[in-house]
């Protein structure tokens, strides 16, 4: 989606009549369907100014395109300005500038590729301006057809126009040499050194072609892209199948070719409870696709599983940006059109929700939004781990969506457990336990560790222990082990990245929610921190240490539950006290639901062991007395 196009001579005199934000501002408004904001609408006039007379008095000739934030499909990411042409070699070529009116930035303490800068009327965190613009002409590169066909040479850079030079300069140090070198950087002063970088690069017009060319290119992953994601995923141990698992994922392939052939919309329902491989499935599954051309997307609502299956798929090197573009929040796809994709691979599909956004205010239903969007839909899905108050994903939901469509429904059931030992018996008793449904597994008797400790201390000490085991036949520790607890504990906002504040204090226990700055399932220094649902979810280790809430307990020998003592951070619960008034009954089975099937994902999260620490005594010796 192109908003503003015209040749060289066309943008400067639309900028010399003061009529360029107007412009922009209108095909944003009608081609994007929002209204531009005031302050961007300066941003546009001073901006593109400053480009005017970059643009100017150079050697570019005048019937050079020019684009005004292009918009790259399949993403909310919009290109500031590219002028385009003719390079030396007779390639169309397109240069990429990423424009910034930012007047000052500093060095972070972590993070690659980042710097601190003035936003929003504070200092926040920010990607760097050069990385900004190279990522963007790396997704081009790497899923444009016409670009890989045709050669088109893309060269990114970036302009901060407002911004001095300092002596030493923080946002030139030495640690962003690395992509500066990919994405040149041009500040205050450096104008003509910018008109020159251009006049390199485009030696001819090319009357707007290169970008019509990139913008009617069709998507699809690049030979590049499939042979790293190949090459990331061979011999990774973690994403073997066996059995049932490479069943479903050879049905998968057969509906995707039906779909690539007929062209014809078909939803591909997995069920499985925790540790029947649902996961492994759906990650062998992106790479299949993407390396057969398919344009393809791996989507949950949660970040944690994104951030940590990712992670297992980068490389070393700097394409990893092109590898996360795979990845998708589940409220990605409200304003997609039909069909965009050949394939979404939707993992933890229980937890789809109906609005998307932060305010639940934009769409209608996601289940209905990600089909609509793609030929083939794969929902894996367990109904018992339902953990918020907005969860809609239901089997019966997916199935009346793509009734509506007229799309083919095909189902599969996972069975085969990798977790808790291998046991179905272990849920069994699980569910039992917690009263969630009456089965005959009223005994502990399989080879599984479970055992209920007496203090959260404890409960540190024996996690810590198991996580600093040492994995067979290396010399590294295994780091596969961690603490989770109920949502119980507010979560303070001023330490959410600082250790020495402690949300969680029981007697001499105290200890922090897990930090926001790091991964915290793969991250060695998450052994000090505790996870909660929201961070474990689709996720497993060896052992996990759960701290059983106020929230639920055992009276008169019923498992009971109290919406009331969750944190009121905890947006799971988001809504309940409305209900309640409304409908004490109802939001009484609801919150039950809830915080039953919480525990219960919690619960399971371990492959070889579980232990726990109950704030509620009685509901420790029921623990005790059923195992």
């Amino acid at each position: 989606m192109i908003v503003y196009q015209n040749h060289l001579t066309g943008f400067i005199n639309d900028v010399t009549c003061g009529e360029i934000a107007n412009k922009v501002s209108d095909g944003i408004r009608i081609g994007l369907g929002f209204n531009v904001a005031k302050n961007e609408y300066r941003a546009f006039h001073n901006s593109l100014q400053f480009m005017s007379g970059v643009l100017r008095e150079t050697l570019i000739p005048a019937n050079c395109g020019v684009c005004i934030e292009y918009r790259i499909p399949n993403t909310s990411q919009r290109v500031d300005f590219i002028v385009s042409g003719i390079n030396s070699f007779g390639n169309h070529s397109a240069v990429i500038v990423e424009l910034k009116q930012w007047e000052s930035a500093e060095l972070p303490s972590e993070g690659d590729d980042m710097v601190l800068t003035y936003l929003n009327g504070g200092i926040h965190q920010h990607t760097h301006p050069s990385y900004q613009a190279w990522s963007y002409a790396s997704i081009i590169d790497s899923y444009n057809q016409n670009v890989q066909d045709l050669s088109i040479v893309i060269k990114p850079c970036a302009f901060l126009h407002n911004y001095e030079r300092r002596s030493p300069e923080p946002i030139e140090d030495q640690i962003y040499q690395g992509i500066i070198s990919r994405a040149p950087l041009f500040l205050k002063n450096d104008g003509q050194k910018l008109s020159e970088f251009i006049e390199k690069l485009l030696v001819k017009g090319d009357n707007k072609e290169t970008v019509e060319l990139i913008e009617c290119g069709k998507i699809k992953p690049s030979k590049m892209l499939q042979d790293n994601l190949y090459s990331m995923l061979e011999g990774n141990e973690e994403f073997i199948m066996i059995e049932e698992q490479k069943l479903v994922f050879e049905n998968a392939k057969i509906l995707a070719r039906r779909c690539r052939s007929d062209h014809k919309k078909r939803v591909y329902i997995i069920e499985g409870g925790p540790g029947t491989g649902k996961s492994v499935v759906a990650i062998n599954l992106l790479v299949q696709f993407i390396g057969d051309g398919i344009v393809s997307k791996y989507v949950t609502k949660n970040s944690a599983p994104r951030n940590v299956y990712f992670s297992h798929l980068r490389g070393k090197g700097k394409r990893n940006v092109e590898i996360k573009h795979l990845f998708a929040g589940s409220g990605e796809f409200v304003e997609c059109p039909s069909n965009t994709y050949g394939a979404l691979i939707v993992d933890e599909s229980h937890r789809l929700n109906g609005k998307s956004g932060m305010f639940r205010n934009k769409g209608e239903n996601q289940i209905k939004e990600i089909i609509n969007a793609s030929e083939l839909s794969i929902f894996f899905i367990d109904e018992d781990q339902r953990i918020h108050i907005t969860d809609i994903g239901r089997i019966e939901e997916i199935e009346n969506w793509a009734s509506s469509f007229g799309a083919e429904v095909k189902r599969a059931t996972l069975t085969s457990q990798f977790r808790c030992n291998g046991s179905d018996a272990y849920l069994a008793w699980l569910d039992n336990t917690l009263q969630i449904r009456e089965t005959t597994h009223t005994n502990l008797d399989i080879d599984y560790d479970f055992r209920v400790v007496d203090s959260p201390s404890e409960l540190y000490q024996l996690i810590n222990e198991k996580n600093n085991e040492i994995a067979s036949g290396t010399n590294r520790i295994r780091n596969k082990s961690r603490l989770l607890a109920g949502y119980c504990w507010e979560w303070i906002s001023s330490g959410q990245n600082d250790l020495s504040v402690h949300d969680i204090n029981i007697d001499d226990f105290h200890m922090s929610w897990n930090l926001k700055n790091n991964i915290w399932a793969i991250d060695p220094s998450s052994i000090e921190q505790v996870g909660c649902i929201h961070t474990s979810q689709g996720l497993e280790f060896d052992y996990v240490g759960v701290i059983i809430g106020p929230d639920i307990s055992f009276v008169d020998g019923k498992i009971v539950t109290e919406f009331k003592k969750r944190a009121k951070s905890d947006k799971s619960m988001h809504g309940i006290k409305k209900l309640h008034r409304k409908n004490p009954e109802e939001a009484n089975k609801l919150a039950d639901l809830i915080i039953k099937n919480t525990y219960r994902t919690l619960l399971t999260r371990g492959q070889k062991g579980c232990y726990i620490y109950c704030c509620d005594s009685l509901l420790a010796e029921h623990f005790k007395n059923f195992k």
